[in-house]
């Protein structure tokens, strides 16, 4: 019997939920099927109008996938939400959100872009409130628990 374990893409997690390693930051977050597929479309960080609709959102998600017991879609609605703080606070420090060169020089930052500040804060709230939730970190050490 052959005993690898199917690749992470292929992996259904909502199915198979022990596969899922907790990571650092936002790794995995475009690898986490299905929560990618319903995360991904929610996540906007244009301006702050489009933040404060995809923060909540992708809140909505966190707390369906909370209520259903749901701990990986939970990690990667929160995940979805640190990387909407790290991309529009990248993109105010930034002209262009590019922040190396081709060669791999770090560019200079340019003025900080108050709308993209803005956008970043209204992320970093809503991730702060979901990564202090008590449920979220109970779920969390049982899930590394099991591992």
């Amino acid at each position: 019997m052959d005993r690898t374990p199917p690749h992470a893409l292929d992996t259904d997690y909502r199915e198979h939920p022990e596969q899922y390693r907790v990571g650092r930051g936002e790794q995995g977050v475009f690898r986490v099927r299905p929560y990618k597929d319903e995360l991904l479309p929610l996540w906007k960080f244009r301006t702050p109008a489009d933040a404060k609709e995809s923060a909540a959102a992708i809140r909505a998600k966190y707390d369906e996938y909370k209520a259903a017991g749901e701990f990986v879609g939970m990690d990667l609605a929160r995940k979805y939400l640190q990387m909407g703080y790290t991309r529009a606070t990248r993109y105010a420090r930034h002209a262009g959100g590019r922040k190396y060169a081709a060669d791999g020089v770090e560019l200079p930052r340019t003025a900080p872009d108050p709308q993209k500040a803005a956008t970043a804060a209204i992320f970093r709230e809503v991730w702060q409130a979901v990564t202090a939730d008590p449920d979220y970190q109970r779920m969390k050490r049982e899930h590394q628990r099991l591992r």
